[in-house]
């Protein structure tokens, strides 16, 4: 089905009157034309046949919607027949007019054009014949009215054309809109949770360490659990703040957010990364660092993800390790820079089961959609002797922020 079948179907938003009412007014005028004394006409319709022939136009024209082409075929070929026995019948060309408006609603432009030319010129040689070879003025009226029902049924079709278009367009825009929010709320989620778990996930890790040290120093080492409980209320305090923003955040109204919330403060880079490692340092991690002096500067976007990768393995590290120590290092070459953060495991564990438990965290998902974001790449897996998280970043802003998938969590796409 060609589109130019598809436009009729449109509807008006207006009330419109039903189809059997056109049909009515239609034969009113078509019967009351075909008896109508005209001037100088030489022969009016008085025999059943004729009377039925101008008659029969307006009991074909209910057909005219299914069969457009059809019933002005049947038409013309009434005109002809009247034409025939000298009767020049005004009301069957204006059947005519009605059939070609008709095919003109529901044709494309083109074949409404060759219709209304051929209706034309076979009006026009059937009303010489009528008049019997002199010519008659009302020629050049019936040509110009089925002229102006072709014109009026093309013009109609355009119009609901346009009207399907705009409808389409309105729906499509509502779809995308649509698409666009979800998209948007997905995103927004995925972030809070990433910030949430890089801001919190560490403290509550700090948290349940000291308290399992204070627990069981309570008695013999006063000291130390006094200073476990220190540590547990400094990381409660940071904990709490960093949920206040986020919450601050979440019920702004607008993109401003107050002073103190995580819209307006600056994410955290590797210039505090002398401060993460005091934390986890109090916190009871041996931690070695090795920073490459030469090391390019960082975008604030990849400055941002590097952080989180050294927090997210030193965390790891502190929960899943068995011998609290880890290995920082950071070097850079070839326009990107590259973050490691590896700790031992417990001797005599294979490979395959070292690499199946941290990785299904939700803070590795979490780093992989941060590096992805930035074009990076994550590797994740166990070496000789212990565990591994790195990522090698580029240095500069990604000009076409990519897909926050994760990476590959398969064992044998992430190098030991």
């Amino acid at each position: 089905m060609t589109s130019a079948t598809q436009d009729h179907r449109v509807r008006d938003p207006r009330r419109r009157l039903p189809a059997w009412v056109h049909d009515v007014v239609a034969a009113v005028l078509i019967i009351a034309s075909a008896f109508i004394p005209f001037p100088n006409a030489e022969f009016r319709p008085g025999s059943p046949l004729v009377v039925a022939l101008v008659v029969a136009p307006a009991l074909l024209l209910p057909l005219r919607r299914r069969w457009p082409i059809p019933v002005l075929a049947a038409v013309i070929a009434c005109y002809g027949a009247a034409a025939i026995t000298g009767t020049l019948a005004p009301g069957v060309v204006i059947a005519a007019a009605i059939a070609v408006f008709g095919v003109a609603v529901r044709s494309a432009r083109r074949t409404t054009l060759i219709t209304a030319v051929a209706t034309m010129v076979a009006v026009a040689l059937l009303s010489l014949l009528a008049s019997i070879g002199s010519f008659d003025p009302r020629t050049v009226q019936f040509a110009v009215m089925i002229a102006f029902a072709a014109a009026a049924g093309d013009g109609t079709r355009s119009r609901r054309a346009y009207i399907l278009a705009i409808t389409e367009r309105a729906e499509r825009a509502e779809q995308t809109r649509e698409a666009e929010a979800r998209r948007r709320v997905t995103e927004e989620r995925l972030r809070i949770a990433r910030d949430l778990h890089d801001t919190v996930a560490h403290q509550i890790s700090v948290i349940s360490l000291n308290a399992g040290v204070a627990s069981s120093s309570l008695e013999s080492r006063p000291e130390k659990a006094k200073e476990a409980l220190v540590s547990i209320r400094r990381a409660s305090r940071t904990v709490l703040g960093e949920i206040g923003d986020l919450l601050e955040v979440l019920r702004s109204d607008g993109g401003d957010a107050g002073a103190g919330s995580r819209g307006t403060l600056p994410q955290p880079g590797l210039d505090r990364l002398d401060a993460l490692i005091a934390e986890f340092t109090t916190a009871g991690l041996d931690i070695t660092t090795r920073i490459d002096p030469d090391a390019p500067e960082l975008s604030a976007a990849t400055d941002t993800v590097a952080y989180r990768v050294v927090q997210e393995g030193l965390t790891n590290a502190l929960k899943h390790g068995p011998e609290r120590r880890a290995h920082v290092l950071v070097e850079g070459g070839d326009g990107r820079i590259v973050v490691s953060v590896s700790n031992p495991t417990v001797p005599g564990v294979p490979p395959e089961q070292a690499d199946a438990a941290p990785t299904t965290g939700h803070g590795l998902l979490g780093i992989r959609e941060r590096v992805a974001a930035v074009r990076g790449t994550v590797d994740v897996g166990a070496t000789p002797g212990g565990w591994r998280l790195s990522a090698s970043l580029p240095t500069g802003e990604p000009t076409h922020p990519g897909p926050t998938h994760p990476a590959p969590t398969h064992p044998e796409e992430s190098p030991a």
